[in-house]
């Protein structure tokens, strides 16, 4: 009851006109300092604009981003050589005098493949080499002569047929790099590295697709971004 007493009194005495507060004299329209939580936490102005500046520079950089691709639609006029491996030819060379006729391995398909983009017969220079080991120079040599806008590198590695396959392999990637790289002339890699010649026929125009096909068109795409984009 004491307790119920003291809060009825309280209320009386903060409800009373003498505990009103006296706002007389004073200018209500004059900014007063306020404590709130949202008030205590403030940004500098210019970090404000800076940010709304640079989400607005964001996108307006975004919008003017250059993208360069090369097109397989304008390959008319580009010139091409392929390095072709006589090792294994079997896969990398169509031939009609072989026992097993292949009329759609690595090399017919890199031709068909370019005939199928425009690219003219006559633009097109096949290179036969040994084998795979013997790509890269001849592919650097294609390069630096300034007549082939890429050099396509085909053949095939089987590691049943010799007992340096690593060394041929890892040699004949390497090169062909170093070939591109030294040339300024892009370097298409097509040799195909199986190990056994089901691997390779699978992948020469069986059921895996054809590499040759798939590396001419890598050719033409880097050739047309070269000659479009990236020319000096």
């Amino acid at each position: 009851m004491a307790s119920f007493a003291a809060a009825t009194e309280l209320s009386r005495h903060l409800l009373s006109p003498a505990s009103s507060p006296d706002f007389s004299g004073t200018n209500l329209s004059a900014p007063r300092s306020l404590l709130s939580f949202s008030s205590s936490i403030r940004f500098p102005a210019s970090r404000l604009s800076n940010g709304a500046s640079g989400r607005s520079a964001s996108l307006v950089a975004a919008a003017s981003t250059k993208h360069l691709t090369g097109s397989l639609m304008n390959a008319k006029g580009l010139r091409f050589a392929v390095v072709v491996a006589r090792f294994n030819e079997v896969v990398t060379n169509f031939d009609t005098t072989l026992p097993i006729v292949v009329s759609n391995l690595l090399l017919e398909g890199a031709l068909e493949a370019f005939r199928r983009y425009s690219v003219k017969d006559d633009d097109v220079t096949v290179v036969k080499v040994p084998g795979s080991f013997e790509i890269p120079v001849v592919a650097q040599k294609l390069g630096k002569s300034g007549d082939f806008d890429a050099i396509l590198c085909i053949g095939a590695v089987i590691r049943g047929d010799t007992t340096h396959y690593d060394a041929v392999a890892n040699s004949a990637a390497s090169g062909v790099l170093s070939a591109g790289l030294s040339s300024g002339v892009p370097c298409v890699f097509g040799v195909l590295t199986c190990d056994d010649m089901d691997q390779a026929l699978n992948r020469a125009g069986g059921k895996s697709g054809n590499k040759g096909a798939e590396a001419a068109v890598t050719a033409i795409e880097m050739a047309s971004l070269f000659e479009h984009h990236l020319k000096k």
